[in-house]
């Protein structure tokens, strides 16, 4: 298996120092470019049908009929075919949204709040506390993402709540680090200085001068991950590391759809072709936020 690289998040750039108001105004008169817009209201629908989907699906995810399996797409009123255990493609597509989008939200949070808070004790502390966080996460970051993921899945036990504690794991010293760069970027800024000479503490330095200016590179960098968390997600499920059978997750499926690639090889790839959507839909949706909340070119001129 070859290791995937976590993506090393923005290249750094000079800070600059706006006014508050002067920020709000040039963002409320700028439009939501389409990369935003798109993949926004994509993930949108498929979140809204993953919260009702008691509702939105047309049959039970779990109940199938073997005279109906490997139906193909929309024979017998299933718009997107059977599988092998007759049960509806669609309805269980809308169910294994749930999972499948807790697992890549809730690790990507959970991380960014543990890495934002060690990537910024790091910075704005002594060099020998600095040492000492970012090398240990390095022992973490030195072993390839999902080697480690499938390891401390393994380890864990399968299921969801220990999968999302697995990804979260894996994703906090990426995510350490590019809060730390950040928070070096702003370190000789004029009004950390003018902060420091205030008297501020080190707390109300970092909650009102540091993480206001760091947010929009975290969240955008944060954003991708939940599409790389949902492709991780979905390989450990593949494994049989995620949530039990016979309740549907877009990795499950693919696995249980995996034996019949050769009979009905397009309803094979239903879920993969989902998992790489909402993926590439995150990725895009991160690329547009970055786009979007980029305003120091603007400043500058």
């Amino acid at each position: 298996m070859s290791a995937i690289e976590l993506p090393l998040g923005p290249r750094p750039v000079p800070p600059r120092q706006l006014d508050a108001d002067s920020l709000v105004a040039r963002r409320t008169r700028r439009k939501l470019p389409l990369s935003v817009v798109i993949p926004g209201t994509f993930l949108a629908l498929v979140a809204l049908a993953a919260i009702f989907a008691p509702l939105v699906a047309p049959d039970s995810p779990v109940a199938g009929s073997v005279a109906q399996r490997l139906l193909r797409i929309g024979a017998g009123g299933h718009l997107l075919g059977t599988d092998g255990q007759g049960r509806d493609i669609l309805s269980r597509l809308i169910w294994g949204a749930r999972p499948s989008l807790l697992e890549g939200i809730i690790p990507v949070a959970v991380a960014g709040a543990v890495g934002t808070a060690l990537g910024m004790v790091a910075g704005l502390s002594s060099r020998r506390i600095h040492t000492l966080v970012m090398r240990s996460l390095d022992v973490i970051y030195s072993f390839p993402a999902v080697l480690l993921a499938i390891a401390l899945a393994a380890a864990l036990g399968a299921g969801v709540v220990n999968d999302i504690v697995a990804l979260s794991i894996v994703l906090v010293p990426p995510i350490a680090r590019v809060a730390e760069t950040e928070v070096a970027r702003l370190r000789s800024a004029d009004f950390m200085e003018a902060a420091r000479a205030s008297g501020a503490t080190w707390p109300s330095i970092a909650g009102r001068q540091v993480l206001p200016n760091i947010a929009p590179v975290l969240l955008v960098y944060c954003t991708a991950l939940v599409g790389l968390a949902i492709v991780f997600a979905g390989g450990l499920s593949f494994l049989g590391l995620g949530i039990a059978p016979p309740h549907p997750e877009w990795g499950s499926m693919l696995n249980d759809l995996n034996q019949d690639l050769y009979t009905q090889p397009v309803l094979a790839l239903i879920p993969a072709v989902m998992i790489f959507v909402t993926a590439l839909a995150f990725n895009v949706l991160g690329d547009g936020l970055r786009d979007y909340l980029d305003i120091r070119s603007e400043a500058a001129s």
